[in-house]
C-alpha cells in the first residue's frame, strides 16, 4: 500500500504547477540508439530560476533527439536549443489549465486508491481462504479483516492528503 502511495506521489510530481521542476520531465523518453531511455539518464536537468528548466546532454550528439522527444511529449513545453543546451521556459498557468491539472491530479489519486483497494481485496481474500481451510477461527478472521480495512483507510487518507497538497500547489498563483 505504501508503494501505491509513492507511485501516486511520483505521478503528482509530473504535473506542472507554474514553477520549474525537474520532475516534469520524468516521463519523457528519448529514442537513444534505438532504445527508449529516460531523459534524466541522458542529460543533466537543472532549474536556473523559477520559470526555466535547463537540459544539458551528456552526449552533445543527442541534443536534437532530446529536443524532438520533448516536443512530442505531452508536457506542453517548447524546447529552445542553443547548440549545447536546451532551455524550457515554463509559462504561467491560466485558470483553465490549472483546473485541467487539478482534474488530472484527481485521476492519479483515484488510480492510487483503486490500487490500494485491490491490495485490500487480496488481503481479505487471503484471510477468508485461511478461515475456510480451518487455519483461522471466525473471530481471528474478522479481526484480521478489520485490521486490513484500517490499513486501507490509513493509506487512502495519505493519498487524499497528498491530493489536497497538490491541488493547493496547482491553484496557488
Amino acid at each position: 500500500m505504501q508503494k501505491a502511495v509513492e507511485a501516486t506521489q511520483r505521478a503528482f510530481n509530473t504535473i506542472r504547477t507554474g514553477r520549474a521542476n525537474a520532475a516534469l520531465l520524468d516521463k519523457v523518453m528519448v529514442e537513444y540508439y534505438g532504445t527508449p531511455t529516460p531523459l534524466k539518464s541522458l542529460a543533466n536537468i537543472s532549474t536556473p530560476d523559477a520559470s526555466t528548466l535547463m537540459i544539458q546532454p551528456y552526449d552533445p550528439g543527442s541534443l536534437s533527439t532530446i529536443e524532438k522527444s520533448i516536443s512530442l511529449s505531452d508536457i506542453g513545453l517548447t524546447p529552445n536549443n542553443d547548440g549545447s543546451i536546451i532551455r524550457l521556459n515554463i509559462p504561467p498557468l491560466t485558470s483553465e489549465r490549472r483546473q485541467e491539472f487539478v482534474k488530472l491530479a484527481g485521476k492519479y489519486a483515484e488510480e492510487g486508491r483503486v490500487s490500494i483497494r485491490n491490495i485490500r481485496r487480496d488481503g481479505i481474500d487471503f484471510v477468508r481462504k485461511q478461515e475456510k481451510d480451518g487455519t483461522l477461527s471466525e473471530d481471528e478472521s474478522r479481526s484480521l479483516q478489520d485490521d486490513v480495512q484500517q490499513l486501507t483507510d490509513k493509506y487512502v487518507a495519505k493519498i487524499d492528503a497528498a491530493l489536497e497538497d497538490k491541488e493547493k500547489d496547482i491553484m496557488t498563483v
